[in-house]
């Protein structure tokens, strides 16, 4: 069953090193994300810093109204 599955691959024309014509050719340029920019400057996900600070406060006062309202409900605080 797989004793010419080598020369089989070999042959076929999936696998045949031939440029399209439509491949615009390297320019030897990097994109700037990773290579070009400082590290100060480099956003995490997409965000600035100023976002990524807004998210982070919105999920902290998720769990501390969480956190409160189990505290509540289990009866360890009380008002």
């Amino acid at each position: 069953m797989f004793d010419n599955l080598r020369e089989d691959a070999a042959s076929s024309q999936f696998y045949d090193e031939e440029e399209s014509p439509n491949l615009q050719p390297d320019t030897g340029l990097r994109s700037q994300a990773f290579f070009g920019e400082p590290a100060s400057s480099r956003r995490i996900l997409g965000m600035t810093g100023a976002q990524r600070f807004i998210i982070t406060f919105m999920i902290f006062m998720a769990v501390c109204l969480i956190g409160g309202m189990a505290l509540l409900v289990m009866g360890k605080i009380g008002f």
